[in-house]
């Protein structure tokens, strides 16, 4: 008694207050020059010629745009290219990548980043596929009464209220009758759509075409972030092109003058083929729930470059089918 009573002062911080989340350099606009498959690559060089030579004035008008949208300013512009080699492998690197970029370069297109489609699935030991699983909040329909399973177990997702599974009535019980599907946000009139997401196999499972090319246009707006840390970094490459594709990297920096890979919005000019999968596209990444640090650094970030952010990353999106 009567002795000072010395106390200390405890400083209790939550995790997520030292939470770190690296910024990653961003582009004005990422111009998608188009998707690589088997079936193309098959038909030979005047098949890809054909291709690029569709895209020339749709490139031209993009980067016009964005250059009207920063008066005064010099927009920074990136091209990027995807190479289907999750679904198929069709020859190498080394018979593809040469005769994509020189065939490109005689259109007057200059590819600066080239992508590996099985990078959107995995890339440097990260799931990607799964960190964007992970970040899907399902738009529940009104009246949802969990009839149907979660996506998480079924490997589908919708932007509305299903039709009635129909089956037989138990005894005593009603006909359940049928109605049509729903669009939760329908404007007077529904345009539902309902994705597949992945299927499990022997194999394991196989991510959907939709799901992996929603993963592709959030590594695109540079959203993506494993543990803080950015994921799929564009690695430059100035050996020979390899035998194997596993030995690419996700994203290869094949220009070394190029803007950043990243950027407010992407273009993509595509065949009409794939509308209804970049329909799946928009579906699934209307559900997705960013991760809000990441949102905040690019508020900031547009904010300096005077850039107007949709709050929508679908507004961020726009297209082009040839």
């Amino acid at each position: 008694m009567g002795d000072t009573l010395m106390s200390a002062d405890a400083i209790f911080r939550e995790a997520a207050a030292e939470r770190r989340v690296k910024r990653v350099p961003l582009s004005h606009l990422s111009i998608e020059l188009g998707h690589l498959y088997m079936e193309d690559f098959v038909q030979g060089p005047e098949r890809l010629r054909e291709l690029f030579r569709r895209v020339v004035p749709w490139t031209a008008a993009a980067r016009q745009t964005c250059a009207d949208s920063l008066p005064g300013k010099r927009p920074r512009i990136s091209t990027c290219f995807l190479v289907d080699d999750y679904f198929t492998r069709f020859r190498s690197p080394a018979a593809v990548v040469p005769d994509v970029l020189e065939l490109a370069r005689e259109s007057g297109l200059e590819i600066d980043y080239l992508a590996r489609e099985s990078g959107c699935a995995k890339a440097d030991g990260v799931p990607l596929a799964r960190l964007v699983e992970g970040r899907i909040v399902p738009d529940p329909p009104p009246d949802t009464n969990g009839a149907r399973p979660p996506m998480t177990e079924s490997g589908w997702l919708s932007n509305g209220q299903r039709s009635p599974v129909s089956g037989s009535p138990e005894a005593m019980g009603s006909v359940m009758k049928w109605h049509p599907p729903v669009q939760n946000a329908a404007n007077r009139h529904s345009v539902f759509v309902d994705i597949e997401l992945w299927d499990e196999g022997r194999g394991g499972r196989t991510w959907s075409c939709s799901f992996l090319a929603a993963v592709w246009q959030l590594l695109r707006l540079g959203m993506l972030r494993n543990e803080g840390e950015p994921v799929a970094v564009p690695q430059p490459w100035t050996e020979e092109w390899p035998d194997d594709w596993d030995e690419l990297p996700a994203v290869i920096k094949v220009n070394p003058t190029a803007a950043p890979f990243s950027a407010y919005a992407t273009m993509s000019v595509l065949s009409s083929r794939f509308l209804p999968i970049e329909i799946g596209v928009r579906t699934i990444l209307s559900q997705v729930w960013p991760d809000q640090d990441v949102i905040r650094q690019l508020r900031e970030s547009a904010e300096r470059d005077g850039v107007r952010l949709p709050a929508n990353l679908v507004d961020r999106l726009s297209y082009a089918f040839t």
